[in-house]
């Protein structure tokens, strides 16, 4: 076993916080950073809406006993996710990077770190990642046990 200098483990178990943190030092700019000289707590609507992000009425609240479920998606640098649509009604929140979703009616939209976005429901659409950085993708389903939170088109090949 290779020995190290206490300068190089301290550099590396410093690197190793800074990524295990989720950034890269320095950290000012990352998407919370305004947030470091807080001096109360805040509350802060990111968004309030009955409306997908392409003007969509979202449905009627479904009946019966919720099932929520948080997802992360990560998409690396060029990666697309397949045609889809959701039966149910969800909404998210990028936490880094830029996420493209696009509408099989090619109406698009570019969510940046920080915003959110409410997702269509019952359109075809699909996500991707054309930015420079990978995406970290945090979505909130609303469902119901039994009810998928998305049903896959592979047969759509644009």
């Amino acid at each position: 076993m290779k020995k190290y200098s206490r300068g190089i483990c301290s550099v590396l178990g410093a690197a190793a916080l800074g990524v295990m943190a989720g950034c890269v030092s320095p950290c000012a700019d990352a998407p919370f950073a305004k947030y470091d000289d807080a001096k109360a707590i805040q509350i802060i609507d990111l968004k309030r809406t009955s409306q997908s992000w392409d003007g969509a009425e979202l449905p009627d609240y479904p009946v019966g006993k919720p099932q929520l479920i948080v997802r992360r998606y990560i998409f690396p640098r060029g990666s697309k996710l397949g045609w889809h649509h959701h039966p149910v009604m969800n909404y998210g929140i990028v936490q880094q990077g830029e996420l493209t979703i696009i509408g099989l009616d090619g109406k698009e939209t570019t969510i940046h770190a920080g915003e959110p976005v409410v997702e269509m429901v019952g359109t075809i659409h699909h996500g991707e990642n054309r930015g420079d950085k990978t995406v970290v993708l945090d979505m909130f389903y609303i469902s119901q046990d039994g009810t998928p939170i998305a049903v896959q088109h592979p047969e759509i090949t644009k």
